[in-house]
């Protein structure tokens, strides 16, 4: 069964936000780096922590994007 319009579209925004958060995390990696290059260590490392949460949130948009495709998750009449 095709999915709707409104499910196509919530699959498409989920799929972009987990690829916003994928190249997000690589440019977050890049200044990570930078900053640790410059001597500021901690400020490396606190951002190192918020870029780990990236690759599980990721996985689960993904996950919700699959289940909008199989029709688990469908998106109701907004009123």
């Amino acid at each position: 069964m095709p999915l709707t319009k409104p499910n196509q579209e919530l699959r498409r925004d989920l799929k972009e936000a987990a690829a916003l958060l994928k190249w997000s995390g690589v440019d977050l990696m890049k200044m990570a780096i930078w900053l640790s290059e410059t001597g500021l260590e901690d400020d490396a490392r606190e951002l190192l922590t918020i870029i780990d949460g990236f690759p599980d949130a990721e996985d689960k948009l993904a996950g919700y994007a699959e289940e909008v495709k199989v029709g688990s998750i469908v998106r109701g009449k907004t009123e």
